[in-house]
C-alpha cells in the first residue's frame, strides 16, 4: 500500500545540561565543569524510493537523542546524534506548527527540520576574579518540536491518465520494467505505479472516475499526483460506447480539481484497438476527431508492434527534448 499523505510529530534532541565541579588537586583549585552537548538534529533526504513513507505506517513520532550532561576536568558532554529520514522525492513537507511548507525535489537533497537543542555552560565558564568558585550552570535548550503533514506529489515527466481499465497499466508494462498488476476490471491500479523509458519517467496514475475532484473514490489522492507532471498521456478505451464522453469526463475533473492541469501538453491515445474490426476502429476515431478539434489521436494495441513504435517514436521525441 502506498504512503502518499501522513502526519508526524518531530522533536530534535534537548541540550545536555552543563556541570557544576571543581578541582580537587592542590595548586589547581578552580572550577572545571564541562558544557552539556548538542542535541540531536533531523533531517530529511530525498530518495527515489515511492514507498519511503511506509516507515511512519505504524511510527508516528521520531525523536532525535538529547545531549549527553556537562562532566568534571573540562569534560563536555557528548552531541546527540543527528538523524537522517529518507523520503521520497515529491515531498512537500507543512510544518503545522510555524505555518511553512518545505519541498524534496531532487535525490540526495538534505533539508534541516528540527534543530538540536544547544549545550548549557558548566561553571568553568562562570569564573571571574570576583567569582573564583562558580556555582552557576546553564540547563540545556530543549530542541525544536513540531508537527508535520508530509504530502507525496510525484515528479514525472509523463502522466498516464484516464477511467478505470482502459490499459494504462499494460502500456506501462510493455515500454518499461515497472510490473503492475494487470486484470481486465475496474479500479486494478490502486496505487500509482512508476516505470522509466530511458530518460523519462512514466507514472500510471489509478483510473479517475466522475467525482473524483470532490473527493469520490481515492480521486483526490490521485489527482493531487498529476500536478508535478510534466505531460499528460490520455488513455480511452476502444470498448467506451462514447469515447468523447469518457474524455470530457476526465478532462471536466480535472479542470474542478485545477485548471491549470488543462494547460499541460497532451497527447491522446485510444487503448486496445484489437477488440474491434478495422472500419469500425476508423468510425469511432474519426467521430472522436470531431470532438477534439485539433488533437492528434493515436490508437494502439499492445499487441501490435506498429503502433506501439508510434508511442516509442513520441516518447523518444520528448527524451531529445529534454
Amino acid at each position: 500500500m502506498l504512503i502518499d499523505e501522513i502526519t508526524i510529530k518531530v522533536r530534535a534532541g534537548r541540550g545536555g545540561r552543563g556541570a557544576v565541579a571543581f578541582n580537587k588537586i592542590k595548586l589547581s583549585l578552580g572550577p572545571t565543569g564541562g558544557s552539556g552537548g548538542q542535541g540531536g538534529s533531523i533531517y530529511f533526504t530525498g530518495v527515489s524510493d515511492l514507498g519511503a513513507l511506509k516507515q511512519f505506517r505504524f511510527k508516528k513520532e521520531v525523536n532525535a537523542p538529547d545531549g549527553e550532561n556537562g562532566r568534571g576536568q573540562f569534560l563536555d558532554g557528548k552531541s546527540g546524534e543527528d538523524i537522517v529520514i529518507q523520503v521520497p522525492v515529491g515531498t512537500i513537507i507543512h510544518n503545522l506548527n510555524a505555518g511553512e511548507e518545505k519541498e524534496i525535489l531532487k535525490t540526495g537533497e538534505n533539508i534541516l527540520i528540527a534543530k538540536g537543542g544547544k549545550g548549557g555552560k558548566g561553571n568553568f565558564f562562570f569564573r571571574s576574579s570576583r567569582n573564583t568558585s562558580p556555582t552557576q550552570f546553564q540547563e540545556g535548550i530543549a530542541g525544536e518540536e513540531f508537527d508535520l503533514r508530509l504530502e507525496l506529489k510525484l515528479i514525472a515527466d509523463i502522466g498516464f491518465i484516464g477511467l478505470p481499465n482502459v490499459g494504462k497499466s499494460s502500456l506501462l508494462k510493455e515500454l518499461t520494467n515497472a510490473n503492475p498488476k494487470v486484470a481486465n476490471y475496474p479500479f486494478t491500479t490502486l496505487e500509482p505505479n512508476l516505470g522509466v523509458y530511458f530518460d523519462l519517467i512514466l507514472a500510471d496514475i489509478p483510473g479517475l472516475i466522475k467525482g473524483a475532484s470532490a473527493g469520490k473514490g481515492l480521486g483526490i489522492r490521485f489527482l493531487r499526483h498529476i500536478e508535478r507532471t510534466k505531460i499528460l498521456f490520455h488513455f480511452i478505451s476502444v470498448e467506451s460506447k462514447d469515447l468523447a464522453k469518457d474524455y470530457s469526463v476526465i478532462r471536466q475533473e480535472l479542470k474542478e480539481y485545477n485548471e491549470d492541469l488543462l494547460k499541460k501538453q497532451e497527447y491522446v491515445f485510444v487503448s486496445k484497438a484489437d477488440l474491434v474490426e478495422k472500419d469500425d476502429l476508423e468510425e469511432k476515431i474519426k467521430e472522436l476527431k470531431k470532438k477534439l478539434k485539433n488533437k492528434e489521436i493515436i490508437a494502439f494495441s499492445i499487441f501490435d508492434d506498429d503502433s506501439l513504435k508510434k508511442i516509442k517514436n513520441i516518447l523518444d521525441r520528448i527524451a531529445q527534448e529534454k
